[in-house]
């Protein structure tokens, strides 16, 4: 099995109006981090908690490449790519346990 290192994610809002793109190394370790407002900054000041979309990537540059892509794309795009592999716009979380 390929092991990954890096990954790109898209959190939210419980409404949905707020939609939050970041990178990390350890996925897990940081959406806990948002859920529990380790960190103060916009995703606590807006309440952005719930993982909507994320990709692997074993390479930081090609994360950080598309981590910009994704920012640089209009709100309907990022809607769009959630709902590709999320539908229901489910938080993914527990998924990840």
């Amino acid at each position: 099995m390929e092991e990954y290192r890096y990954f790109i994610y898209i959190i939210s809002n419980k409404s949905r109006t707020v939609l939050y793109t970041g990178v990390t190394n350890d996925l897990t370790r940081r959406i806990y981090e948002h859920r529990n407002n380790s960190t103060k900054g916009f995703t606590s000041r807006y309440n952005v908690k719930d993982l909507l979309y994320y990709e692997t990537f074993r390479d930081i540059n090609l994360a950080i490449a598309r981590e910009k892509q994704i920012k640089a794309g209009s709100r309907k795009k990022k809607l769009e790519l959630i709902e590709s592999m999320n539908k229901d716009m489910k938080d993914l979380y527990l998924t990840l346990k």
